[in-house]
C-alpha cells in the first residue's frame, strides 16, 4: 500500500536556476519558519550538487545557444553556427582533393563531410576526374539518391550505355539537376513523335545531349515546321534528326532560313534543296557568311560558271562547307602539271564532277597511267578527262575488262574511245555486251554513243526503226526543269522523266 501511494505522488520538477538561487539567498519569514516546523521536513538535494548543475547549465547555454531548443529533427536541422562550421570543413575537404569550391558559395551543401565524400566518389566511379568536376562544380549539389541515380537510371533505360555514362555527364552535367518526369520524359516523347527510332534515341542524345534541356514549344518545333514548309518529307524528319540532331537547336530566323534563301537565290529550286537536306542534313551547320558565301565566290573565281553552280551544289552538297580555296588550288596545279589540263578545262571538270576536289591524286593518276599505257596520246587523255571526269574515279580492273572487249570483240579504233570516253562508265555485262550482240546479229554498224547512251526502251525503238538517228549529244541537266533531250520530238511519252528522276540521275553522290 505504501509503494502504491508513493507511485501516485506527482513527480517533482527541478526548480529553475533563478528560483534556486533566489531561495538560497532569501531568509525565511517567521510565518514560514513556523509552518516549516509544524509540517514534515521534505528531503532536499545536496546544495553543492545543485550549484554544480546550475553552473554547467548556465555555461552550456552561453556557449551553444542553438541547443536551447531541442526538436524531433535533432542532428538534421543545423544551427547557423554549425552550418558555417560544417561548410568550412567540407570546403577544406574539397580543396584537399583539388576541387575549387568558390562556385559553391550560394549552394546548399550536405550536413556532413561523409555525404559530400559519397557524392565525389560516386562521380569518380562514373569516370569523372577532378578537372571535370571543376568544370562544373555545381554537380556536387546533386543528391546521389534523389538526383543522380534516378537520372542515370533513366538515361540507361533509353539507350545510353553504362560505359558511356561518365562521358555523357561530362559533356552535359546539367542533366543531373533535371527532373525525370517533368523534363526528360517529354523530350524523349517528342523525339519519338518525330519518327526517331527507339534504338537511335541514345545515339542522338550522345551526339547532342543539350537536347534534354530544350523546351518543346521553342526552337525544336519551329525548326521542324520550317523544314516541312520548304518541302522536306515529314517522314524523313526522324532520319534527319538521327543524322544531324543539331538542327533541332538551330533558330529558323537567324540560321536555317538565311541559308535556304541564299541557296535558292543561286538557282537551286526548293524542291531539290529539300531532297538534298533529307540526305545531307549536316549542310545546315555550315556558316553562311564565313563558309558558304566564301566558297561560292571561290568557285566563281576558279572559272565555274554561275549558271552551273546549282548543278555543282546538287551533285556534291558538301562542297560549300570544305576548305575549298586550298583544295581547288592544289588540284588545279596537279591537273595542269600531270594531265596537261589548263584552268579553263579544270573548271569544266569541276562542273561535271565536283567530287574531284576531294579525290586523292594517286587515284587520279592510276586512270591516267592506264590510258597512256594503252597508247592514247597525253593530249587525248586530257580531252577524255575533261569530257568525262568520272573516268578518274573508276576501278582499273573494270576498265581493263571493258578495254579488252573493245579491242578484241569490237575491233574498233582508239579514236572512238577518245570521242566517247563514257564507254568505260557503262557496265560490260549488263549493257555493253548484250547490246553489241544485238547489233552484230542485225549487222548494224553504229557509234558507241548511239547504242550505249540511251535507255533500254529507246534502244529497242532504234533497233525497230527503219532509219539511223542522227548523232546527238547526251542528256543535258537543266536546274529547275526536266531533263532536256535533243530530238525529244521522237521520244515516247513513257520516257519523259520527272524532276525527282532527274535529280537522282545527277546526284549520284547522294
Amino acid at each position: 500500500m505504501t509503494s502504491l501511494l508513493r507511485r501516485t505522488k506527482p513527480i517533482k520538477t527541478f526548480p529553475k536556476p533563478a528560483q534556486i538561487s533566489h531561495k538560497l539567498t532569501q531568509s525565511p519569514t517567521p510565518t514560514q519558519h513556523h509552518q516549516n516546523t509544524c509540517a514534515p521536513q521534505p528531503q532536499t538535494p545536496n546544495l553543492s550538487r545543485v550549484l554544480q548543475i546550475v553552473a554547467f547549465s548556465t555555461q552550456s547555454s552561453s556557449k551553444f545557444p542553438e541547443y536551447e531548443m531541442p526538436s524531433v529533427t535533432w542532428g538534421v536541422v543545423q544551427g547557423r553556427k554549425e552550418k558555417l562550421v560544417s561548410r568550412v570543413i567540407i570546403c577544406d575537404y574539397l580543396k584537399s582533393l583539388g576541387i575549387v569550391p568558390d562556385e559553391l558559395e550560394h549552394l546548399e551543401l550536405p550536413s556532413t563531410v561523409d555525404v559530400m565524400k559519397e557524392r565525389v566518389e560516386f562521380l569518380q566511379k562514373l569516370g569523372l576526374t577532378v578537372d571535370d568536376i571543376n568544370e562544373y562544380p555545381l554537380m556536387l549539389g546533386c543528391s546521389v539518391r534523389k538526383n543522380i541515380i534516378p537520372v542515370l537510371g533513366y538515361l540507361e533505360k533509353i539507350g545510353i550505355p553504362r560505359s558511356k555514362m561518365g562521358e555523357f555527364v561530362k559533356n552535359y552535367p546539367q542533366v543531373l539537376h533535371a527532373s525525370v518526369v517533368v523534363e526528360l520524359v517529354p523530350v524523349i516523347k517528342f523525339l519519338r513523335g518525330l519518327d526517331v527510332d527507339k534504338q537511335d534515341i541514345g545515339y542522338v542524345l550522345q551526339k547532342y545531349p543539350e537536347l534534354l534541356g530544350f523546351k518543346l514549344e521553342g526552337t525544336m518545333s519551329t525548326s521542324v515546321a520550317y523544314l516541312v514548309s520548304i518541302g522536306v518529307n515529314p517522314r524523313d524528319i526522324g532520319p534527319m534528326v538521327t543524322q544531324y540532331p543539331y538542327l533541332l537547336g538551330m533558330r529558323v530566323g537567324t540560321v536555317i532560313k538565311p541559308l535556304v534563301d541564299y541557296l535558292v537565290s543561286l538557282g537551286l529550286p526548293k524542291k531539290i534543296l529539300a531532297r538534298i537536306l533529307e540526305k545531307r542534313t549536316y549542310i545546315l551547320g555550315y556558316d553562311l557568311e564565313e563558309t558558304v558565301k566564301q566558297n561560292v565566290e571561290c568557285l566563281l573565281s576558279f572559272g565555274i560558271r554561275r549558271e552551273a553552280l546549282p548543278s555543282v551544289i546538287a551533285q556534291y552538297p558538301q562542297i560549300i562547307g570544305l576548305p575549298l580555296k586550298a583544295k581547288l588550288s592544289l588540284q588545279q596545279y596537279f591537273f595542269n602539271l600531270k594531265i596537261k589540263i589548263d584552268p579553263e578545262g579544270f573548271a569544266r571538270v569541276i562542273e561535271n564532277m565536283p567530287q574531284i576536289v576531294s579525290l586523292h591524286q594517286h587515284v587520279i593518276m592510276k586512270t591516267v597511267e592506264f590510258l597512256l599505257g594503252r597508247g592514247i596520246p597525253s593530249e587525248d587523255v586530257a580531252k577524255m578527262v575533261v569530257k568525262c571526269p568520272q573516268l578518274v574515279a573508276l576501278r582499273i580492273e573494270l576498265m581493263k575488262n571493258s578495254y579488252y572487249f573493245f579491242k578484241t570483240e569490237m575491233g574498233r579504233p582508239l579514236k572512238e574511245l577518245v570521242e566517247f570516253p563514257e564507254y568505260f562508265t557503262y557496265s560490260l555485262e549488263s549493257r555493253i555486251k548484250p547490246r553489241y550482240q544485238r547489233l552484230k546479229s542485225r549487222g548494224i554498224r553504229c557509234s558507241l554513243n548511239w547504242f550505249l547512251n540511251c535507255s533500254d526502251q529507246r534502244f529497242e525503238e532504234r533497233l525497230m526503226g527503219d532509219y539511223i538517228e542522227t548523232e546527238s549529244i547526251g542528256p543535258a541537266f537543266c536546274m529547275g526543269g526536266k531533263l532536256e533531250l535533243p530530238g525529244s520530238e521522237i521520244v515516247s511519252d513513257e520516257e519523259h522523266e520527272s524532276d525527282d528522276e532527274v535529280l537522282y540521275r545527277r546526284t549520284v553522290s547522294l
